[in-house]
């Protein structure tokens, strides 16, 4: 056969899939418009358990909950148990003469909350006609036969992140089911409860059940879209390591005035310590902390370069007046790995602050690692800093000797049971990822697609255990307040999200 007959034949081959899926498409989509009202009342009475670590009992009921929901569908299900842990959910649609398997990842659990900052409270989900912080206002829900406005958001933990996800799948499969619109591949789904806690135990859990949960890929549902409200798919996460330091002063708090000028102050002396490890355009100044970063190939540099520019809307959108990276865009600068300082914590402040020189100084710092840097070579490198600024580092309170031997002591204490893990990614080049974008293309248009995200999500573990491909497939707007209160979910990206996870459905 002749290249033009293979190239036209290919040509047809793609046409006839995009109109196969443009057809699924309109019908999720006629199928969603007619169920709204039910789709909307199952999501919030998932939104309504809680689901803080803090509380395993509840974790439990999430996804007993969550298993209930896929057994109501005829979709085969179970609980994956370890003892002590909070389960995960198991489904799988399996396909006759499916040549591929996919996985679709979710979370239930959410990051700790304190109610008092919350606008209204987090576990009874709020209406409201707007985004909160462009004034908006609860609202009723609507009654049956009532629209839905796109631009409404639904406000609860977990709305966006990462419970959204696990109403699209439910959602998906009822739409496909309806219009009797057969799956091609098999279909497993995976809905863990510790994603917030660093997914502690998923590595346990795919190392016990490797055939259950091997597939050729896994989509990585979680995570905001793009600023720009379009679809991406990312193709790579940073890593992460959690590190306190808590420096050290007197032995007890004591009167400002009378040893103010004598007693070191561990408040200060932390925020100096902090200052040494980045410079004032954020460049981290810590000895070789960038030695051994990947570079990024020209198919990745490509991506970046054919994205959205956000960060001037961003700019003002959050009201900054500045931005760190001397110059360089928020997706440039995803390809660096990060230090942030997450927390600080000394004595008291405002209207409970005593007048006091504090005792102890803590710093909650996490370190965002990409590829070609090790999270344990990467707190090493933390470490060793701080020993260079004059601190004797140690992994537990110093007793009274310690502290009279040294001038100064820091205890560092790494947190290798709540985050841990390195960078991963999976090639854009590789056959299953250009099916995922065309599936997805296909449904919503084109997508930006990106080498990585800026956050951490456990890819590494998957790839290490199963060796499955990963790839990430967000849905929830980027501007939802995950991991902060007042998270929320705007209606809009419900119904596109119905669409997205259909496509991955029947690629």
């Amino acid at each position: 056969m002749s290249k033009l007959r293979l190239a036209l034949l290919a040509l047809l081959i793609c046409t006839s899939l995009g109109f196969a899926q443009d057809t699924t498409t309109k019908a999720v989509r006629s199928w969603r418009q007619a169920n709204e009202h039910a789709i909307i009342s199952e999501y919030v009475e998932l939104l309504k358990i809680p689901n803080l670590a803090a509380d395993p009992a509840t974790l439990r009921k999430n996804a007993i909950t969550i298993q209930q929901m896929f057994e109501k569908r005829g979709v085969k299900s179970r609980l994956l148990e370890i003892p002590g842990v909070a389960p995960a959910v198991y489904g799988e649609i399996i396909t006759p003469g499916a040549t591929r398997t996919i996985m679709l990842y979710a979370h239930y659990d959410g990051q700790p909350l304190d109610p008092k900052e919350w606008a209204s409270p987090p576990f009874e989900p709020t209406l409201r006609d707007a985004a909160l912080d462009n004034g908006g206002k609860v609202i009723p829900f609507p009654a049956q036969g009532q629209p839905f406005n796109p631009e409404w958001r639904i406000y609860a933990r977990g709305s966006g992140d990462d419970k959204v996800n696990v109403m699209l799948f439910m959602a998906a499969f009822d739409a496909l089911r309806a219009n009797k619109i057969p799956t091609k591949s098999n279909i497993k789904f995976i809905v863990e409860g510790e994603e917030e806690a660093g997914s502690t135990h998923l590595a346990d859990y795919m190392r016990q059940n490797k055939d259950l949960l091997r597939a050729d890929v896994w989509l990585i549902c979680d995570g905001p879209m793009d600023q720009s409200r379009r679809q991406n798919i990312l193709f790579g996460v940073r890593g992460i390591q959690l590190v306190d330091v808590t420096v050290y002063g007197a032995r007890r708090e004591l009167h400002s005035g009378h040893y103010g000028n004598w007693a070191p102050n561990p408040a200060m002396m932390l925020a100096q310590l902090l200052a040494s490890m980045k410079d004032e355009n954020g460049r981290v100044l810590i000895d070789h902390f960038y030695d051994g970063v990947q570079p990024l190939g020209e198919i990745e540099k490509k991506a970046i370069a054919e994205a959205p520019k956000n960060d001037e809307q961003l700019k003002r959108d959050l009201w900054l007046g500045r931005t760190d990276g001397n110059g360089a865009s928020l997706l440039e600068l995803y390809a660096l790995p990060s230090l942030n300082v997450r927390g600080m914590a000394s004595a008291r402040v405002g209207s409970q602050a005593s007048n006091v020189i504090p005792a102890t100084a803590t710093a909650t710092i996490d370190i965002r690692l990409v590829r070609g840097i090790d999270k344990d070579v990467a707190t090493q490198r933390v470490i060793e800093h701080i020993r260079k600024q004059g601190y004797l580092v140690v992994d537990k309170d110093p007793d009274e000797q310690t502290r009279l031997s040294h001038p100064k002591v820091a205890k560092v204490m790494v947190d290798y049971d709540h985050g841990g893990y390195n960078a991963a990614g999976t090639s854009m080049d590789l056959p299953i990822s250009k099916l995922v974008i065309q599936a997805i293309e296909n449904a919503r248009g084109p997508v930006i697609k990106l080498p990585t995200m800026g956050a951490s999500v456990p890819l590494f573990m998957i790839q290490e255990v199963l060796g499955s491909a990963t790839i990430i497939i967000p849905t929830a707007n980027h501007d939802d307040n995950q991991h902060s209160y007042n998270e929320n979910i705007r209606i809009q990206n419900i119904w596109d999200g119905i669409e997205t996870i259909s496509a991955l459905m029947t690629m």
